[in-house]
């Protein structure tokens, strides 16, 4: 380490002579500059829709951020807004936030002076000559004449009292920015600060998602529920005439227990589903950050699963790149890594550092500002670390591996969400066609049961082919239910792997 300090205190033109040519060098910035993210699948994301996109079904133009509008829930609606403001998961990102762009302007701060003032009394008491002689000893005798007159001088600084001494100052020092290091620093902050907020909006993405496929769950259970109880009593009502028709002689009991056993399997398919609905209320009620069973009686009555809207706007591949938070916030890492490159090669140069101090110093306090007692320093300090054994290349070469680290990062993460869209619309169209394949057996099945329901009445069909109907039809109601949901899930995956579903942070 090299330091050089100049110290001047007659010509403040030339202070300022030196702080002006420091301010112009200040102006080289060393590193590497940021040209922006690689290229990543150009052919895909140039092109005008996505791979997997089922054809009559998306639109071309851009889907709004709240998707969940679309389906026209209010509750729904109620439990998203509900998550985005008590949800402390998307708490603990909004806190990292704060604390990234706390660090942003600590960094800030660090490109600028440092000052303090400071104000001092000082009281210090000289030795006797007593206890001076005590502390040298006897001296020779050739000496003594000079003993005494020592002895002499110290009495008499002893019977003058303790030196008394007060001070006040300011003093300032800046470290000039030769080379880029703090701008870099800056730099690499900022871009973390982005990254970070890209993160929040990634957790509300999530979050939205999440309570959405919850809630999904929760209606789909409800409305199964209600099908396995309405098929309960439709077969205790069939075993209660069956039970008469015993009683009469026209009816066998082999029939009796064989509707028994059927509506004794049915009630056993309540319990689980009474358990799952608990669980999806629980899921719900933490999603929006309150105790398992706050939303019991809220959400308790059974309501329909939502319907998905006709038309769903997707955008184009490019778009995939400004709407997904995920990939924001790895191309803004990759940017501050690249600018950390530049902050540490800044350390193989000098720095620089102002220095200035103002003040006044006097015996008596009545005569501290007086202008006999002002004084002044400005210095400049050069400190250079000519001999570092390797740490700052190593320091360097760190920065650069961190940087190509980044950019595998973003490339991954962008081929991922193309991959996450391709899946999700191909899922989504497939499931389309898979529920209107369902509803047509739903369909068929609703005709055979009326069908036979009624042979069954007028005497021309058997209690087996009756139950064998009511169970396909019940077996298809379920399935339809289930499809459903499914779809919608689907959907809100689709949402989701948009990058849908966030909004931008506050402040």
């Amino acid at each position: 380490m090299a330091v050089f300090p100049m110290i001047f205190s007659r010509s403040p033109s030339f202070g300022l002579s030196v702080l002006a040519s420091a301010c112009c060098l200040s102006a080289c910035t060393v590193g590497p500059n940021y040209t922006g993210a690689p290229a990543v699948a150009a052919h895909a994301l140039q092109a005008d829709t996505f791979v997997r996109a089922p054809s009559g079904v998306v639109a071309p133009t851009h889907a709004a951020g709240a998707w969940w509008l679309a389906l026209n829930d209010a509750q729904l609606n109620a439990l998203i807004d509900a998550a985005l403001a008590h949800n402390p998961n998307l708490q603990i990102a909004q806190a990292r936030l704060r604390e990234a762009r706390s660090q942003l302007q600590h960094q800030q701060a660090q490109g600028m002076p440092t000052s303090s003032l400071a104000v001092a009394a000082l009281r210090a008491g000289a030795p006797d000559s007593n206890s001076l002689d005590t502390l040298l000893g006897s001296s020779s005798s050739s000496s003594s004449n000079t003993t005494s007159s020592s002895t002499a001088s110290s009495s008499t600084s002893s019977s003058s009292g303790p030196l008394q001494l007060y001070t006040a100052g300011f003093d300032a020092s800046w470290e000039i920015d030769l080379f880029g290091g703090t701008r870099r620093a800056v730099e690499a902050a900022s871009d973390e600060a982005q990254a970070v907020d890209a993160d929040l909006a990634d957790t509300q993405v999530s979050l939205t998602a999440e309570v959405a496929q919850a809630y999904i769950d929760l209606r789909d259970e409800q409305q199964r529920l209600v099908l396995a109880r309405h098929s309960a009593e439709l077969e205790q009502h069939m075993l209660d005439l069956t039970q008469q028709r015993r009683a009469g002689g026209t009816a066998a009991e082999i029939d009796v227990e064989r509707l028994t056993t059927q509506l004794e399997n049915t009630r056993s398919s309540l319990i689980p589903l009474d358990a799952q609905i608990d669980a999806s209320l629980d899921q719900l009620a933490v999603l929006t950050g309150q105790a398992p069973g706050a939303l019991d009686q809220e959400l308790a009555e059974a309501a329909p699963i939502p319907s998905v809207p006709a038309r769903v706007a997707i955008g184009d591949p490019a778009s995939l790149l400004q709407q997904r938070p995920d990939i924001r916030a790895a191309e803004r890492r990759l940017a501050s890594s690249n600018a950390q490159i530049g902050e540490h090669i800044a350390d193989y140069f000098p720095k620089v550092t102002l220095l200035g101090d103002l003040g006044y110093t006097a015996a008596d306090p009545g005569h501290l500002m007086r202008k006999s007692n002002f004084s002044w320093i400005a210095a400049p300090y050069l400190q250079w670390n000519v001999l570092d054994f390797g740490r700052t290349r190593s320091s360097v070469q760190n920065a650069e591996a961190g940087r190509d680290e980044a950019e595998a990062r973003y490339t991954q993460t962008v081929l991922e969400a193309l991959q996450d869209a391709n899946t999700a619309l191909s899922r989504y169209g497939h499931q389309r066609t898979h529920l209107a394949t369902l509803e047509q057996v739903q369909a068929s099945a609703d005709r055979s049961a009326t069908l036979m329901r009624q042979r069954y009445t007028a005497g021309v069909s058997t209690l087996i082919d009756l139950l064998d109907t009511q169970q396909t039809q019940f077996d298809a109601q379920q399935n339809v239910v289930a499809g459903q949901a499914e779809l919608l899930k689907d959907f809100v995956s689709l949402q989701k792997s948009l990058g849908l579903g966030w909004r931008p942070a506050q402040g």
